[in-house]
């Protein structure tokens, strides 16, 4: 299976961090934003992966190419640990990149993948959206298209203060925490909200998306809403997660994922307790 991961988004609401760097560049912890979701896709044994750019990200397929100049620096100071970490970054997989032109919405995004996909089933994956679990999300997801063979997305349960800034769905419970979806909804109005329950960001999706997206008008903000293509689907079904998901698009989410990740650090865990302790 591919992996498409759209990374065009210009993220206004990190400004000025994302003036002149793209918000999936944002360091969480000790890595980019993105490189989180590239080793979740290959934790769910996906290496073939397209990402969808734009302007000012050329910084995205430098990060994930060669640097000779760095590695020979490295090697010459005798780092060996760190060559062997920048290294590891250019093998991770098989990367490829085309660029969204116009800046139409999430829907856009993936149909500029529709060449690189063909008609096969593949993933998508948003590249300023980190999760944790034990078992990878997207691997969670493709257990589940495996056995219905429809496309299958996250969800979760949110708060009723952040329903309006979701997709939300409404289904029936089929069989643990797989729900089959039967009504979905872009950012809804408050009186307008089906449920409680989110689209996370991670999607197993069967190729007659791409003409379902081709037959939706624009929806929110005037742009393709993914929402509204997968609202024609005949059948999708969703899976609801129980682990943690960060979604870089704030500030607060981003330094809460600092700190999540840093916890998982056992070199630095105890100290930044310690400060947070005094700090507060």
């Amino acid at each position: 299976m591919k992996a498409v991961i759209p990374a065009a988004g210009l993220g206004t609401r990190l400004l000025p961090a994302t003036k002149a760097q793209p918000k999936e560049m944002l360091p969480v912890y000790d890595k980019p934003t993105i490189q989180y979701v590239i080793e979740e896709a290959l934790a769910s044994g996906i290496d073939d992966i397209l990402i969808v750019t734009g302007r000012n990200k050329r910084s995205i397929e430098d990060h994930f190419d060669r640097s000779y100049e760095l590695e020979y620096t490295l090697q010459k100071a005798g780092k060996d640990r760190v060559l062997k970490q920048v290294r590891k970054i250019t093998d991770l997989a098989d990367v490829c990149y085309v660029r969204q032109r116009n800046l139409k919405g999430l829907g856009d995004a993936i149909a500029c993948a529709e060449r690189h996909i063909g008609d096969e089933p593949f993933a998508v994956l948003l590249g300023d959206s980190i999760t944790s679990s034990k078992i990878p999300l997207t691997k969670q997801l493709i257990d589940v298209f495996n056995r219905y063979d429809k496309s299958t997305i996250a969800i979760r349960e949110v708060t009723p203060d952040r329903v309006c800034r979701h997709g939300i769905v409404s289904g029936s419970v089929i069989s643990d925490n797989v729900y089959k979806i039967d009504d979905m909804v872009e950012k809804p109005n408050v009186g307008e909200v089906p449920s409680n329950l989110a689209i996370v960001g991670r999607y197993i999706l069967t190729p007659d998306v791409f003409d379902k997206i081709s037959q939706t008008e624009p929806g929110f903000n005037g742009e393709i809403q993914l929402t509204d293509a997968l609202s024609k689907l005949d059948e999708v079904y969703g899976v609801k997660f129980g682990g943690d998901v960060f979604n870089i698009e704030t500030r607060l989410e981003w330094l809460k994922s600092s700190i999540n990740f840093a916890m998982y650090d056992d070199e630095f865990k105890d100290d930044l307790i310690g400060y947070m302790k005094s700090f507060i």
